[in-house]
């Protein structure tokens, strides 16, 4: 009984699949590799594309949001310094109202003492003229005219000036 090899490498057909398998390399190189890698690159590509787009968003939010800070606190600044000039005014003004009406007081006040010493020379003027009045009736009635009535009248007058010299 002859036994019959399990492998056996018969050489025309090993070339023409050795020739095949090359053939196929070829072809899928050609028709799949190639088309497949030019698709990855371009999805590489807009992956990189997307990647920088977002740094740069990323970028210019960083800015943008350092900007924002920037006036905020510029603006709390600008806010403190109207505040405080408002302080400011508000004390000027205050201290100004304050002075007006000392001002005012102390005219009035002047204004008073000035009515007052004017009414109290009207008063003794009218008390020297009523004590002089009475003082004349007084004398002309003891004297019953002795005197001539300018003589007492002088008499009088100088009465009331030492009386008014010591009051």
């Amino acid at each position: 009984m002859s036994t019959q090899p399990l492998v056996t490498i018969v050489p025309w057909t090993f070339i023409a699949q050795i020739l095949n398998l090359f053939i196929q390399v070829y072809l899928i190189k050609r028709f799949l590799f190639k088309p497949i890698n030019e698709i990855l690159e371009k999805r590489r590509q807009l992956a990189d594309k997307e990647i920088k787009d977002a740094r740069n968003t990323q970028s210019e939010a960083a800015n943008l949001k350092e900007q924002y800070e920037n006036s905020l606190s510029n603006a709390h600044a600008e806010a403190e310094r109207i505040v405080s000039d408002a302080q400011k005014t508000a004390q000027a003004t205050a201290d100004e109202m304050l002075k007006s009406a000392e001002k005012e007081a102390a005219g009035m006040r002047s204004r008073a003492e000035a009515d007052i010493a004017q009414e109290k020379m009207r008063a003794l003027n009218e008390a020297k003229d009523e004590i002089g009045s009475l003082a004349m009736d007084i004398a002309g009635k003891v004297v019953e005219k002795e005197i001539n009535e300018s003589d007492h009248r002088k008499l009088i007058d100088d009465f009331l000036s030492h009386v008014g010299e010591a009051s």
